[in-house]
């Protein structure tokens, strides 16, 4: 778990994920190697304080050269809201996120659909199926021009997409994957939804997922 200053949801997510089975490190942004692990998260918040533009310092704090190298080698990297931010100025996902269409913050529960079942962080969900997670970001318009849009609906790099848009992102874009797989970000936030309590579990079958793959990349690479 990557810790920025600005994150807020590093916690959160650390929290989510052991629950699940994992064992989440937090790695402060300034270390230049990452630990031997199965996965790299980075949180949601406000990176940097979000100056600039959300994610543009973050991709040049030391760790990212790290994260970088970790997803070339097939390494299995979740970007949550900021974090998805932060991959995207990184070029480790393609596209950017801008101000909502409404210029204004929006925090509630959102449906989106499971587009993709055979990535590393859906395959305990179906391909279709509807899962109720909350956004909260003022930030989280997803854009790509028409020949970046037309290149990941046809290389099915579109994971997740809102059945009820709060940000107007282009297509419905709630999350995305790279070419390879095994680099995803999306805006709402999973690891608010893992407990019938909070309103909703569905987070889990993403951050589930997750753990799965990550564990066996572990015992393979063991």
């Amino acid at each position: 778990m990557v810790v920025f200053p600005g994150s807020n949801d590093d916690r959160d997510a650390a929290l989510a994920l052991e629950g699940l089975g994992a064992e989440p490190l937090l790695v402060w942004h300034a270390e230049p190697e990452l630990p031997e692990v199965g996965a790299v998260v980075l949180p949601g918040g406000f990176s940097y304080g979000d100056y600039l533009r959300c994610g543009a310092i973050a991709r040049f704090a030391p760790v990212m050269s790290a994260v970088r190298r970790f997803a070339d080698e097939g390494g299995l990297v979740l970007g949550i809201c900021n974090g998805f931010q932060v991959l995207c100025e990184a070029g480790l996902l393609p596209g950017v996120l801008r101000p909502n269409k409404s210029l204004s913050f929006v925090c509630r529960d959102v449906p989106v659909r499971v587009e993709r079942t055979d990535t590393p962080f859906t395959t305990r969900a179906e391909t279709g199926q509807r899962l109720t997670i909350p956004v909260k970001h003022g930030e989280g318009c997803y854009f790509a021009d028409e020949e970046l849009l037309a290149e990941l609906e046809a290389k099915a790099q579109i994971v997740l997409r809102y059945e009820d848009n709060p940000n107007g992102s282009i297509a419905d874009v709630a999350g995305v994957a790279n070419r390879e797989g095994n680099v995803f970000g999306l805006m709402p936030h999973p690891e608010h939804a893992v407990d019938p309590l909070l309103g909703s579990s569905d987070g889990a079958l993403l951050l589930g997922s997750l753990v799965d793959a990550a564990r066996e990349r572990l015992l393979a690479t063991a």
